[in-house]
């Protein structure tokens, strides 16, 4: 669907350039990786902040270059240390990509980071849009970008009239068009940081907003209402039972997912989802013995978590569990492990078994 998307003159677009440019000089962020924007560091809060704030990524990214100071030492970590340190920042196949890519570098670049756009965009994981953010926050090239918080500000700057979903291809090209080819690297930041603390999604503070004097949205009173979101059916709600399960030496059995998928690589406590007419504690111990060819004994009620994904809900519906028959197999996991219950700091779990982590070391009551 083509949309007709305002058009600026070159004065205008000079006036938007210019007092962006002026807005950030005052109110932009100081960040870590624009303090020191050297190309690694760029890349890995580039790809930390895609569906991420900045107040979440902050710690996180501290943390990482602490622990893997450049790209070689990326490429050399084992995937289970990098996933480790990756733990609750969700999307794990950031983590992986990120991986993947140091040694990809390290295989056809000498280590270096890429300067060229297609280099760049050949990386696994890597967009057009953090394309663009790398090579004019990294090496100053005047290459345009379309995250989340500068397609609210474009659609709102020209009121756009459909979900920008659904526009794509004219917010892109709006982008490119209003770009300050003399400073990408500080128009880009700013166009972000606008969207971030002033062009917010919801009260957007238009009177502190220097493009209030163009934007569309505002003139025609519809910042609260722009940009348009398209209707989305209710989350899918999983029921899944899972057991924590125990043997004689009070270790606890868990295994480690494949490496593709959502949660690619990482360590849960075995189960699986509810079927019907099935009651919860059925449900684990079916999936146990699907699972791990093994016989279970299903005690007392650990916890219920749930925790909502980008496309799913998940409840996890927790049971302690005693083993009674069989070798543990991994038919449907890379591995399994018994292990104890102080052990399991070590290892990378998805967020919601945080919580069943947090539960198993209660005291009792």
């Amino acid at each position: 669907m083509e949309v007709l998307v305002k058009q600026f003159s070159p004065s205008q677009r000079q006036q938007l350039r210019r007092s962006l440019l002026d807005w950030y000089s005052q109110q932009g962020r100081s960040l870590p990786w624009r303090d020191r924007p050297t190309p690694y560091r760029v890349w890995i809060s580039e790809v930390m902040l895609q569906q991420t704030q900045v107040k979440t990524v902050l710690p996180y990214f501290e943390r990482w270059m602490h622990q893997f100071r450049d790209i070689p030492s990326l490429a050399q970590a084992d995937l289970q240390t990098v996933l480790k340190a990756w733990e609750g920042l969700g999307y794990y196949a950031r983590a992986r990509n990120l991986h993947r890519s140091a040694q990809q570098i390290c295989d056809r670049h000498q280590g270096q980071f890429p300067k060229t756009y297609d280099e760049v965009l050949a990386l696994p994981g890597i967009g057009r849009s953090t394309a663009g953010g790398i090579l004019s926050a990294a090496f100053g090239q005047a290459y345009p970008l379309l995250d989340g918080n500068v397609k609210r500000v474009l659609a709102r700057l020209i009121a756009l009239p459909v979900p920008p979903a659904k526009a794509l291809g004219q917010l892109w090209d709006l982008s490119a068009e209003i770009l300050d080819d003399q400073h990408p690297r500080n128009f880009n930041q700013a166009i972000m940081d606008l969207g971030a603390t002033c062009c917010t999604p919801k009260n957007p503070t238009c009177l502190l907003c220097p493009w209030r004097p163009f934007c569309q949205a505002y003139q025609t009173h519809q910042q609260q209402q722009l940009p348009m979101t398209e209707r989305r059916a209710p989350l899918p709600h999983k029921q899944i039972g899972v057991a924590v399960i125990w043997n004689d030496r009070q270790q606890i059995l868990i295994d480690r997912r494949p490496d593709e998928g959502l949660l690619g690589g990482l360590w849960e406590f075995p189960g699986g989802k509810l079927e019907a007419e099935e009651s919860y504690q059925d449900c684990v111990r079916r999936e146990i013995r699907e699972e791990l060819a093994i016989e279970v004994e299903v005690g007392e009620h650990l916890i219920t978590v749930t925790h909502a994904y980008s496309h799913f809900k998940v409840s996890l519906h927790v049971y302690h569990c005693r083993h009674v028959a069989g070798d543990p197999q991994p038919l449907e996991s890379q591995e399994i492990r018994w292990v104890r219950l102080d052990e399991l700091d070590a290892f990378p779990f998805p967020k919601a078994n945080s919580k069943i982590i947090a539960a198993l070391r209660q005291p009792p009551s």
